[in-house]
């Protein structure tokens, strides 16, 4: 009796240490590739976390990791081809088993860059993830890029009507069709007739310097007025999802993608997006772009979600530093402040947070009241087109809203978990008609309220 309760419990133990010994190491769950100018991001999704060594190597430039724990396998190899070939970072990927339960990477580098790694703990439908973020070494000026985009623009246009006028005096010089029978002479006239003035083309206006647009002069940059657009979320923060599917990221992308293009044909208007693509954008990241090219307007682009799907209407809030106008501006809040949690931000990398959140908190009782007026004039303009959430501009404690020296809103266009206006918002003439009123409300804004003309802005 006693041997097989030995037996058993040494049965046990063995078929205990088998487990153990199946269950070291990792799996991989996902891997994606969020390419975007600004910074390419490759996130390995595992059921467990992972250690990691990284190197960078030269002649080619390339970028080495080691990752412990781990065997090759086939959601691994899926890497490889997710590398698109017009990635601003990465031109090719290759992976291996370096050595028993040691995968290695090789990401090669199309320009010198300063990547960054770092953890995930499981949060939202996400596991472990290990994240390698590749920047470039030396930042890009969005003034500087917003500048050059208008000049190019100018340009094109400039263009476009010197090839028209060439068309047109190329057509009035043509010579007639020689296939045309020619008619016969007529017959002189008579002597004693006055003489008839030989007719002349239309006159056409001379486009002087429209081969050639000149460059911006400073007073030409302080002029123009910068609209900071933010289309909420993106990358790895899918944002709210409706019925069907429709994510909240991919909407409200297609929506600043044509507010964008209805602003910059505004004489005196320019555009800035803090993503133009499906990348992630820390909180902090889209006030600080606004704030490096100055913008004059802040507006954030969100597609809200609610515990129930009868909840409908669009809303426009402002920030509160003395707290929410109601329990829903709150809840509100506390959700698109949690987009850092789930995009996925490197803590380590942020400097001087302590500074960083002071200058937030800085937010000035002049900047929320020009909001207000901002919010107001948009919230009207909506209001003409769709149902409102509520009737006022909401005041909430919005992370993003808080630029201190830019009136900055949160627009939540719907409410995406609503199913009739999640097909609203799939629609594209009711996504024209929404940039519409949002222009609108801009302009009539920058009508009542006009820039200081004297701002500067230094490249």
């Amino acid at each position: 009796m006693k041997r097989r309760q030995l037996l058993q419990r040494t049965g046990s133990l063995v078929l205990l240490l088998g487990a153990r010994e199946l269950a070291f190491g990792a799996s991989i769950v996902a891997v994606r590739v969020w390419p975007a100018a600004d910074y390419t991001r490759v996130t390995l999704e595992s059921d467990s976390a992972l250690s990691v060594k990284h190197f960078l190597a030269e002649n080619p430039n390339r970028l080495v990791i080691d990752i412990d724990g781990l065997e090759l396998s086939p959601a691994l190899r899926e890497l490889v081809g997710k590398v698109r070939s017009d990635d601003p970072f990465i031109g090719g990927l290759r992976v291996g088993q370096n050595q028993p339960r040691v995968v290695r990477l090789v990401i090669d580098l199309k320009q010198a860059t300063a990547p960054q790694l770092f953890t995930l703990a499981p949060v939202a439908a996400y596991q472990h993830r290990l994240v390698f973020d590749l920047y470039p070494t030396q930042e890009r000026d969005p003034l500087l890029a917003l500048i050059k985009d208008k000049e190019q623009a100018e340009q094109k246009a400039a263009q476009e009507v010197q090839d028209a006028l060439g068309e047109f005096i190329g057509k009035i010089g043509r010579p007639p069709d020689v296939s045309i029978k020619p008619l016969p002479a007529p017959a002189p006239p008579p002597v004693a007739a006055a003489s008839q003035p030989t007719p002349q083309p239309p006159h056409v206006p001379s486009v002087a310097g429209a081969a050639s647009v000149p460059s911006m002069s400073q007073a030409k940059i302080d002029r123009l007025i910068i609209v900071a657009l933010d289309p909420g979320h993106g990358g790895e923060d899918p944002g709210a999802s409706g019925p069907s599917g429709l994510r909240e990221k991919d909407v409200v992308l297609q929506v600043a993608l044509k507010l964008r293009d209805r602003i910059n044909a505004l004489p005196g208007f320019r555009a800035m997006m803090t993503r133009d693509a499906d990348f992630f954008v820390p909180l902090q990241d889209r006030v600080r772009k606004a704030r490096r090219v100055q913008a004059d307007l802040f507006v954030s682009i969100h597609a809200d979600a609610f515990i129930t799907p009868k909840a409908r209407g669009a809303s426009v809030f402002a920030l509160s530093t003395s707290g929410a106008s109601s329990t829903a501006a709150r809840w509100m809040a506390d959700k698109e402040n949690a987009a850092d949690v789930i995009g996925g931000v490197n803590s380590k990398a942020v400097k001087d947070a302590g500074v960083l959140r002071a200058m937030l908190d800085m937010s000035t009782s002049a900047q929320i009241k020009d909001s207000l007026k901002l919010g107001g004039e948009v919230l009207g303009q909506i209001g003409k087109l769709a149902k409102l959430h509520k009737g006022s501009v909401e005041e909430a404690g919005f992370a993003v809203l808080k630029a201190p020296d830019v009136p900055s809103i949160l627009v939540e266009t719907a409410f995406i978990s609503n199913p009739e206006e999640e097909a609203k918002l799939r629609d594209p003439d009711y996504q024209d008609d929404l940039v519409k009123a949002l222009a609108i409300g801009i302009a009539r804004y920058f009508a009542k309220n006009p820039p200081l003309a004297a701002r500067h802005r230094a490249l």
